[in-house]
């Protein structure tokens, strides 16, 4: 696996838009300080007026409009920016706050102005229901965030969207893949936070199977959420809950993903040629990510 970097930044660098690829540089750790700049930078031309982040920044949702879903890729490149914070974070916050729904959670999506390209689930959900999926997201996000800026973690809304997250996964005894993916993110930032987090996290894992593969309704065949989906990295209350193994395995698994052309792919669906491709993206970023986490690559070996 010697060429696995070096195979990944070249895909970065002919297939990748640049937020990605500022991303990619920070998570292997080239481009010093300038990295950082140029990720919040790019970061910054998918923002509205309105403090919130649109204009394909979810690459299955290109409507302009702000979303929440715009809000959780936003607070992951915050994330890999750390210790670094932007003035970017307190106004999407105050955005978060302005669309959040009466009982503190946010809609899956609100209204989509250009439907073009975008999924069906954005363009038809709900607008006037709150969502676990998406509120769990991006308050698991916001709280990594948290760790470092101190603006995200003292404003009110993520106080807000907390107690919802909580009062919902604990009244909700059925979870579909993808809100239990979301649901246990969120677990583990609160853990040490909340009281009663620990223990919804110790009763969502056992729902976790050994070999983590939880098939996503309504996706694709294949489509799954895998252990290291739910628990990408090490170290965590939850991983304590998995079997050593089995995270060994699914190691595996997502090295053996990487394609000829040096990215990886994901398993779902997109709506448009873009989409698609954006999406390997980003997941070649995550999974990059992961294997650094768990010591299966060695960050500063890009020779490109």
């Amino acid at each position: 696996m010697d060429d696995v970097l070096d195979r990944a930044a070249a895909f970065m660098a002919g297939h990748a838009r640049l937020l990605d690829r500022h991303r990619f540089d920070l998570a292997v750790g080239r481009g010093g300080p300038e990295a950082t700049t140029a990720t919040l930078a790019a970061l910054a031309g998918y923002r509205n007026d309105d403090g919130g982040f649109g204009w394909g920044l979810e690459p299955d949702l290109r409507s302009p409009e702000s979303q929440p879903a715009g809000a959780l890729h936003a607070f992951e490149a915050l994330v890999d920016v750390a210790p670094a914070t932007s003035v970017l974070a307190g106004p999407l916050c105050d955005w978060l706050n302005s669309v959040t729904r009466p009982d503190g959670g946010l809609p899956f999506a609100l209204p989509v102005t250009q439907p073009a390209g975008s999924s069906r689930w954005w363009v038809d959900a709900d607008h006037d229901e709150s969502s676990l999926q998406i509120s769990a997201a991006v308050a698991g996000s916001a709280h990594r965030v948290a760790r470092h800026d101190p603006v995200v973690a003292g404003h009110p809304w993520l106080t807000r969207v907390t107690d919802f997250c909580l009062r919902r996964i604990e009244r909700s005894p059925h979870l579909q893949a993808m809100e239990l993916q979301f649901a246990l993110g969120f677990l583990v930032e609160m853990h040490d936070a909340r009281p009663e987090a620990s223990g919804l996290l110790r009763e969502l894992g056992q729902r976790v199977p050994a070999d983590g593969g939880i098939p996503v309704e309504g996706g694709i065949e294949g489509e799954a959420m895998h252990l290291l989906d739910l628990s990408p990295e090490p170290g965590t209350p939850l991983r304590d809950l998995l079997a050593p193994d089995a995270v060994a395995a699914d190691l595996d698994r997502l090295a053996g993903l990487q394609q000829e052309d040096g990215g990886w792919v994901v398993d779902f669906a997109s709506s448009s040629p873009a989409g698609a491709l954006e999406w390997r993206g980003y997941q070649t970023v995550w999974a990059v990510s992961v294997l650094l986490a768990h010591g299966r690559l060695t960050a500063g070996e890009v020779s490109a």
